[in-house]
Order: structure tokens, then sequence, then C-alpha cells
């Protein structure tokens, strides 16, 4: 299955796997089998199915969705050395807690509701036929202390866009964290055909915008006091990156 095509399945139960898997970010093989209660042989044979054609990740009996997104980089700058790689429901409150230390410090009104959305559905990574998001997250020492995210319109007509916010922790900046995280977003979306990427930023985060357009992304648009901060009408700057 390529990562940006709707789920299609060849019987219903395999479908509930599927989705049983997606709604939780990861489950166990043994407590999904009883969950949905299925014969033992029939749910086998269905996970093997959606394995190899590259629907679900078993790995050693915890099942993820398989969204292609790649594998772990390292890098290194002055006297840090940290990862990235795509997130794992493991990183779900580092990755929130991310967000947070971001939004705290700047306005992202957007990265804001993606915290929100990650809170009401305890998930990290979701693709199913309404919605799909895939997270990059940059960890030193195992903790996550940056993020990037793209959210992926189902709609037919939406397809060829996405959604993209990052960020990263204060005392991780300049260190070129934020930089890898954006080039792995936009690798992974350019290899799976996407031509273009949104991100819409308040015009008083200074900061978020010069650091997109050092990246090469440019203002689209202007949606004047579209945000309400501190009782002050604020503008959204959105911002685009063309492939």
């Amino acid at each position: 299955m390529q990562s940006l095509e709707r789920p299609r399945f060849r019987t219903e139960t395999g479908k509930r796997i599927y989705q049983y898997v997606e709604r939780h970010g990861t489950a166990a093989r043994h407590r999904t089998l009883s969950a949905l209660d299925v014969e033992a042989d029939e749910f086998q044979d269905e996970l093997e199915w959606l394995v190899t054609n590259g629907y679900l990740e078993d790995d050693g009996g915890t099942l993820r969705v398989d969204l292609g997104a790649g594998s772990v980089e390292r890098h290194e700058s002055d006297d840090t050395e940290y990862a990235i790689r795509p997130a794992r429901q493991e990183d779900f409150e580092g990755v929130v807690d991310a967000i947070r230390d971001v939004t705290s410090e700047e306005t992202y009104v957007v990265a804001e509701s993606v915290a929100e959305r990650l809170l009401y559905e305890d998930t990290v990574n979701r693709h199913n036929t309404v919605e799909s998001r895939v997270f990059f997250v940059a960890t030193v020492d195992g903790d996550v202390v940056g993020w990037t995210h793209l959210d992926l319109p189902q709609v037919d007509k939406l397809q060829s866009t996405a959604k993209l916010t990052v960020g990263v922790r204060g005392e991780y900046r300049r260190h070129g964290i934020g930089s890898q995280l954006v080039d792995r977003a936009l690798g992974w979306a350019e290899a799976n055909g996407y031509r273009k990427l949104y991100n819409s930023v308040p015009s008083t985060n200074d900061g978020a915008l010069a650091f997109l357009e050092e990246h090469g992304w440019n203002t689209e648009g202007i949606r004047r006091d579209h945000y309400t901060i501190g009782d002050e009408p604020v503008d959204e700057v959105m911002m685009a990156y063309t492939f």
C-alpha cells in the first residue's frame, strides 16, 4: 500500500483489524485478537495479508500502521547529537510537551490546534478514509525535542497539497534541528507526490516567518485580523512551499 492511498480491504475482518490498530496508535497482537472476537486462524490470515500489503507493521507482537515514513537519521551539531525519525505512539507525551513548549513562547495557533487534536484522539499518526497525518520527531538521548507534522487531506481534489507544522524546544535551537525536520518532511512529501505544502503563522511570530522564508517558503496570502491574540486582532500569514 502506498502511504497516500485510502485503505482498501479484501474482507470485513481485515478492515476491523486495521481500524482497531489505527484508532489505538499501536496495539498488542493478542489484545487485538481478543477485542475483535475473531477466530484465531482467520485473524492470522488477515493480519498476514495486512502486513504483506503494507497496511500494518508487526514488531514482535506490537501492531502499528505502516506509513512508509522511513528510518532513523542521526546528526551532530557542535556538541549536540540528535536523531530524526518517524514518530511512534510511545512519543505521544513527548510530542505534546514539545508543541506546548514552543507555543508557550511564540503564538503558533495551528500547532496549538494539532496538540488539542492529539489529546482528543489519543494517538500520534492517523491514516484512514477521513484523515491522515504523519509526524517526525527529533530526539536527544531518547527525549523528543522537536517535531514536524504533515496533515494529509483525503479529499481527492486536495490530495496534492498538505499542511505542515514544525517546532523545536527553545534550549535545542540553533543546532540545525528545525532545518533537518523540515527537510525530512519535504523529502517525504515530494516522494509521495505532493506539489505544495502550507503553513499558517500569525504575523506577530517573526521568528517562524523568517525561518520559513530562509527555507524557501513564500507568502501566498494574508487573512486580515484572522486571530484574536490578547484581545487584539492579528493577521494570519499563509506560507507555501512549492516543489
